[in-house]
């Protein structure tokens, strides 16, 4: 069986070269950095053999496609990334141990009412919109700060960093507009909020965004 999947072990291994190589470019630790796993369209069976490959991290999508498949999983972290309406939080929030999506007050105060719920602190990022794009979610890079700020008060989420979609045409210039927001905020504290994780990068980014400190 494991031979059907003979394309999942090529890929991983030249994704993991590239990010040492680019890791090594820029002087960052290989270590630091965590490859996701996103799992939108793809069976158990497959996810399950990337994870005995050594990757521990899956990025969920879908709300509805995640509970269909997410007793099958071998055990990994699971961190949602897509978008998110308020009232399917209730079905995600005892199993994700991070919400990427967050881009208003109204879905942070249900995911804050919800943790303290079930007894626990939910640990985030604030997507950023960061190509102005009206496809995609996230909040506009001039109201990031007060965004922040507003979820900062909330006792039960956790701000943990950034997360973006670049346009993918102009990727390489979004990301570094990515990094300056991020190290911004990093080095201009706003009490509550621990920037630690900037999480961007796709298929065909992902050394990109490792120079830009994803």
């Amino acid at each position: 069986m494991e031979s059907n999947y003979s394309y999942v072990d090529e890929n991983l291994k030249l994704i993991r070269e590239n990010v040492g190589e680019a890791a090594e470019k820029c002087g960052r630790k290989v270590e630091d950095i965590r490859i996701m796993a996103v799992t939108k369209t793809v069976a158990p069976e497959i996810v399950n053999h990337a994870i005995e490959l050594g990757l521990d991290l899956l990025g969920e999508n879908r709300v509805q496609e995640y509970l269909s498949k997410a007793e099958a999983y071998s055990p990994a972290e699971v961190h949602f990334i897509g978008g998110l309406q308020t009232n399917k939080v209730k079905y995600i929030i005892e199993s994700v141990s991070m919400i990427q999506s967050v881009d208003s007050l109204k879905l942070g105060t249900e995911i804050d009412r919800l943790a303290a719920k079930h007894g626990r602190v939910m640990d985030i990022l604030c997507e950023v919109n960061i190509g102005g794009e009206e496809s995609k979610g996230g909040v506009a890079p001039d109201k990031l700060r007060e965004l922040i700020a507003q979820l900062a008060q909330l006792k039960n989420i956790r701000i943990k960093g950034l997360m973006t979609i670049p346009p993918p045409s102009q990727s390489d210039i979004f990301l570094g507009r990515m990094q300056e927001l991020y190290n911004d905020l990093r080095d201009n504290k706003i009490e509550g909020a621990d920037m630690q994780v900037l999480s961007m990068g796709m298929t065909h980014d992902y050394a990109e965004a490792v120079k830009y400190g994803s």
